[in-house]
């Protein structure tokens, strides 16, 4: 099986042509417009790799070349039977099974105590600042998707996840940073200085 099926974009393709044929441009698009590249990465390269090894699976199947105008042809791309069992199957696994997954800052947040508290509490009030900054903009596109009328919530269900997770990390942050200030998360001896030149 080609690596390029176990992309959590080839979930997102698959899940568009359940709804209807389209071809990769169209399903770029629709995949931006619902705010999809907020949970799956929408490149050219990377969702043309995924509709040819999902094509390569039998998963989906090339229709005949459409011509739209003045525009190149366009080969629309359908969901095969077997296309959507395997998503079927895999949707299913996905949403009843948690998988430990390994994001950068939960690394990073490891390594806390480098910085000493006054590092530590500067770079964790920026993070706040930067995660109410993105909390606003999906909630506003959020807003924006649902009153267009075009799009049913159940599309865009996963933003609303992604602000609840957004809203959670903020919570643990704020909490983190209080804490540090009223020293309830203390430094060990010798570790609570770091050199902030430069930030």
């Amino acid at each position: 099986m080609a690596r390029s099926v176990d992309n959590p974009l080839a979930l997102a393709v698959m899940g568009l042509l359940m709804e209807r044929p389209m071809h990769p441009y169209e399903m770029s698009a629709v995949l931006r417009e619902r705010g999809k590249d907020n949970s799956v990465r929408i490149n050219r390269g990377s969702l043309y790799d995924v509709v040819t090894a999902l094509d390569g699976e039998g998963w989906i199947m090339a229709q005949t070349p459409v011509r739209e105008g003045n525009r190149p042809a366009r080969t629309v791309y359908v969901l095969t039977e077997t296309g959507r069992d395997a998503f079927i199957r895999r949707l299913d696994e996905q949403i009843r099974n948690p998988r430990r997954e390994y994001p950068i800052f939960l690394t990073a947040v490891a390594y806390l105590g480098a910085l000493g508290p006054d590092g530590a509490q500067a770079a964790l009030r920026e993070r706040a600042d930067r995660l109410r900054a993105t909390i606003a903009d999906d909630q506003r596109a959020l807003k924006e998707a649902l009153a267009s009328g075009q799009v049913p919530r159940l599309f865009v269900i996963e933003a609303e996840y992604a602000l609840h997770m957004a809203h959670s990390e903020l919570a643990w942050v704020n909490t983190t940073i209080e804490q540090i200030t009223t020293g309830a998360l203390t430094w060990p001896s010798g570790h609570e200085t770091h050199n902030d030149e430069g930030n």
